[in-house]
């Protein structure tokens, strides 16, 4: 019995099993799914559309206030680099904002005097053409009666050539560019405080508050600055070119022509259309549809070339915005702050792309979508302020 018992022991022993052990394993509780915390990507992407909506809702209430806001800091923008150079010879810092500030002012002027001498020439000039301007209505209703469009069409086309009309457009054109000019010394005062706060700024380890946010507000001060300086620097070469074949043509008062042409060179994509209507216009009534035909020819040539296939290859290296957001921006911004807005698009685009998906390391598809592919792994390259 002994020897049994033994073996069964060893044998037990050596299969290394139990009962316990040989029972099936029991069945494991299937896992319970976290539920998401929070709202939905849905929910949150809605409020934060409402939100938008809200603020700018806010900005168009108060764009009276913040156009001008506006125009006095992408001037300061401009004209602070004068500074450094001023303070390596050793000015004292007053001295060197004190330059700032006038140089701001000598750009602002310049701005305001290009406005006011064209719209003067230019209300100045209808009354002697006005018997042209009547006698040209007065085809274009013939022709538009002809080609069988109803007379409201063809008495809203014939108005845009009353000299009346064109005086009010001219006048009101001009209060609105320069609707600042209501508001004219808040523009002055900006600039004054700003660019004293630009130089206490400047003396900052670290201006705001990071490496990274640093970099992305050097960003943007330069490339508001390279946007502008090469606006201007196309804008004059189409102005001096544009102002060149009208006079070359007999068109009247070409200079007014050239400043509207360096005017609307700052606003992206449609300013090259907006400065070349009038003058369209004025030679379809000294000279008929030849004539209006070769100033169209003329600017496509000059304006379509520099302004549209040279131009932008610059401005993309210096903004880093693709052409639709470029196109939307003029539209958006003219529309909540004014015509004022249509000039001032790019800067205040780049503004809510610097403050909103810049420093947002999960934004860079919608960089990427604004035009701004320089994304390291998948986050805003960072640039240190120099």
């Amino acid at each position: 019995m002994g020897d049994t018992v033994g073996d069964e022991v060893g044998d037990t022993e050596t299969d290394g099993t139990s009962p316990a052990a040989a029972a099936p394993p029991a069945p494991m509780a299937p896992a319970v799914r976290a539920e998401p915390v929070g709202l939905s990507r849905g929910t949150r992407l809605l409020l934060a559309t409402a939100a938008a909506i809200i603020v700018f809702v806010g900005i168009w209430l108060a764009r009276d206030i913040l156009g001008p806001l506006a125009l006095g800091a992408v001037v300061t923008i401009i004209a602070h680099p004068v500074r450094h150079p001023l303070e390596r010879r050793g000015w004292p810092r007053w001295l060197a904002t004190t330059a700032v500030i006038v140089v701001a002012y000598l750009i602002l002027g310049f701005l305001a005097l290009l406005l006011v001498f064209a719209s003067a020439q230019f209300i100045g000039m209808l009354p002697d053409y006005a018997d042209e301007l009547r006698a040209t209505a007065e085809a274009i209703s013939e022709a538009a009666a002809a080609a069988g469009l109803s007379d409201a069409a063809s008495g809203a086309a014939t108005s845009l050539l009353d000299a009346g009309t064109l005086v009010s457009f001219a006048t009101s054109t001009a209060d609105a560019v320069l609707g600042v000019a209501t508001a004219f010394f808040f523009v002055l005062a900006y600039v004054i405080f700003m660019a004293a706060d630009a130089a206490r700024f400047g003396r900052a380890g670290t201006v705001f508050g990071s490496a990274a946010a640093d970099g992305i507000g050097t960003r943007y001060f330069s490339g508001v600055r390279r946007y502008y300086v090469v606006n201007a620097t196309f804008g004059l070469i189409v102005a001096v070119l544009d102002g060149l074949v009208l006079w070359a043509i007999g068109i009247p008062i070409p200079i007014v022509w050239a400043i509207l042409a360096f005017v609307t060179n700052f606003i992206p994509n449609i300013g090259f259309v907006i400065g070349l209507i009038p003058p369209a216009v004025l030679a379809l009534v000294v000279g008929g549809w030849p004539l209006a035909l070769v100033v169209v020819l003329a600017y496509c040539v000059i304006n379509v070339t520099l302004q549209v296939l040279v131009q932008p290859k610059f401005v993309s290296d210096a903004v880093d915005l693709s052409l639709t957001l470029s196109f939307v921006s003029v539209v958006f911004w003219a529309f909540v702050i004014g015509p004022i807005g249509a000039i001032l698009s790019i800067p205040l685009t780049l503004l809510v792309r610097a403050l909103l998906l810049e420093p947002d390391s999960r934004a860079a598809t919608l960089l990427r979508l604004s035009g701004n592919p320089k994304t390291e792994g998948g986050n805003p390259r960072v640039v240190e302020p120099t």
